[in-house]
């Protein structure tokens, strides 16, 4: 048996992801959850779940994160770490309030989060945060009493998010046709936001506060683009693109879009294109329908030989990751001296987001940060 590993004062991990419907049945009522408040009409829901209709109904994400519990158990189990693992979701079951309220009834009081999103944004960070604390409150007007919580840092540069990326864009370039692979262009993708958002998520230790999203995307494509060098000698140019824009036409949006840069890197002459999914943990909606749906039907129109390489999903090397995440933040919380596991230029992330980071055009409570309600 391995020695046992210390993550106290933490007793659980909690898996917090967004949640997908699994059932053609289940796609509206989702959707409704996803835009609460926004005073959607549900036809005009019915006409976005196409997405998901022209794959039954059904979203892999809640899949996908049952294979990721699947992988942390099994990696916790063999080094020793003795740490339960939950999952609950934002939008779908199993929802956070219900999970956290099984901890609490399960005596969990001190609870580390895991969030299915690797970058410092208000979607992608700040949002979660405020579900938390929306979660946090329901308990307490049920007078339960209630768990400490943190959040692991964003963890976009740990070697065990990046490498097997890597390998996937590596996979990719091998299965285009030798007389263009050396030629293919990089595509680095990721979920667009408004600039604004973009503008305000942070901190970016290099240079200030702000623009964190965007620099750390960089920082990604960076260390993948330079390990593919280094791997196979030749020198890939790449771009920071964006997919899944939404929202209303006149606000400004993170570009350009996957699609519309295709057409232009074809237009340049560009023999192949390999697409690297770098925002997203794992192969959801957003991959399957902008990518390998419209994408690639773009790229098809083109006559552009194209290739989308792999997620990280529940590669082991990304569970052995966050293993490491958790006994990094566990250092933390019993003050101890920390080197952060980081690659690149921009070093860790904050363990503790800072008060009024990642801000929402309205404010509200947010859990496991500088300015939470609950800490």
């Amino acid at each position: 048996m391995p020695d046992a590993l210390d993550a106290s004062p933490y007793d659980a991990l909690l898996l917090l992801s967004f949640g997908g419907p699994e059932g053609p049945d289940d796609v509206v009522p989702f959707l409704e959850n996803v835009t609460r408040g926004r005073g959607i009409p549900k036809e005009r829901l019915k006409e976005v779940g196409q997405h998901y209709f022209l794959f039954g109904g059904v979203s892999p994400i809640n899949a996908q994160n049952r294979a990721l519990l699947d992988a942390l158990r099994k990696d916790f189990a063999e080094h020793g770490l003795d740490l339960p693992v939950y999952w609950g979701n934002r939008n779908w079951a199993p929802y956070l309030t219900d999970t956290l309220r099984e901890m609490v009834a399960d005596g969990r009081r001190r609870v580390l989060v895991l969030a299915t999103s690797a970058y410092a944004s208000y979607s992608g960070c700040r949002q979660y945060r405020e579900n938390l604390a929306d979660s946090l409150a329901a308990l307490e007007s049920e007078g339960l009493d209630l768990p400490e919580i943190d959040k692991i840092r964003h963890y976009f540069n740990h070697e065990g998010f990046v490498r097997p990326m890597t390998d996937g864009v590596l996979e990719a370039l091998a299965d285009l046709p030798e007389e263009v692979r050396d030629g293919a262009h990089i595509a680095f993708s990721t979920h667009s936001i408004p600039t604004a958002s973009a503008d305000t998520s942070g901190p970016v230790e290099a240079h200030g506060e702000g623009g964190a999203y965007v620099e750390q995307h960089l920082e990604v494509a960076r260390l993948i683009a330079g390990a593919v060098r280094e791997r196979t000698g030749v020198d890939h140019p790449w771009r920071l693109v964006y997919q899944s824009r939404s929202g209303a036409p006149h606000v400004p949006w993170l570009e350009p879009d996957i699609c519309d840069h295709l057409r232009e890197r074809h237009g340049a002459g560009v023999p192949a294109v390999v697409i690297a999914p770098i925002g997203f943990v794992s192969d959801h909606m957003e991959v399957l329908y902008d990518l390998d749906t419209e994408a690639r039907a773009t790229a098809g129109e083109l006559g552009l030989p194209m290739r989308r390489s792999a997620t990280v999903g529940d590669d082991p090397r990304f569970a052995a990751a966050v293993r490491d995440l958790v006994l990094e933040r566990a250092s933390v919380a019993r003050g101890e001296e920390v080197t952060p596991c980081a690659l690149g230029a921009l070093g860790p992330s904050h363990h503790l987001c800072p008060a009024g980071c990642c801000p929402a055009r309205t404010p509200r409570p947010a859990a496991a940060g500088a300015d939470s309600p609950y800490a």
